[in-house]
């Protein structure tokens, strides 16, 4: 993993927010300037399923004993099979999240819900409902929040805002990142 490269010539601050998840990380190359006055270290990676941040997170969680952990993933969970309900995506959720809890009792960690993406609209129930499980295990954990970028990310037809998307329909542009620094930046630690 290319992670472990960058961290053999310099080893990310400890007491970071670490980012974790999916692409939509992935490819917010520059968060570090939309939250300037935080330090951040993103560990998502492409393509990435609640499973694959499981099987890795000795890899790009653990090593970085961060003030806080913000998780976006199980869009691609969803989009990988039609068998993949919300239910699936909940229970991959809550693993990942004992994992974290065992390693870091009193770490904060944010769940950004799953966005509604235009390539991905006809799985749109399934999201909403994995968003929605979340949601609601969340809302009994201790020192965890769930955001929701869903609503924020629809027109008034409730549909996706086609142009916060790059021409792919999954992933954002600037538009749609600045959506989520609106969102995030409130609960992040200082």
């Amino acid at each position: 993993m290319a992670f472990k490269k960058q961290d053999s010539i310099v080893f990310p601050p400890g007491n970071a927010i670490l980012l974790i998840g999916s692409s939509s990380f992935t490819k917010w190359k520059d968060v570090s300037s939309y939250f300037p006055n935080y330090t951040i270290i993103n560990r998502g990676f492409g393509g990435s399923t609640l499973l694959d941040v499981i099987q890795y997170e000795n890899e790009i969680i653990f090593p970085y004993k961060p003030k806080q952990i913000v998780i976006y993933c199980g869009e691609n969970d969803i989009a990988s099979s039609d068998s993949i309900t919300g239910k699936i995506v909940f229970e991959r959720f809550k693993i990942l999240y004992q994992d974290i809890r065992k390693e870091f009792p009193k770490t904060a960690i944010v769940y950004i819900s799953m966005k509604p993406s235009p390539s991905r609209w006809k799985m749109n129930k399934r999201l909403i409902d994995g968003n929605e499980r979340i949601r609601k295990f969340i809302k009994r954990q201790d020192n965890t929040v769930f955001l929701s970028v869903w609503e924020k990310m629809l027109d008034a037809n409730k549909k996706p805002i086609p142009t916060i998307f790059l021409k792919d329909n999954l992933h954002m542009n600037a538009q749609g990142y600045s959506i989520w620094q609106k969102i995030i930046e409130p609960v992040l630690l200082k």
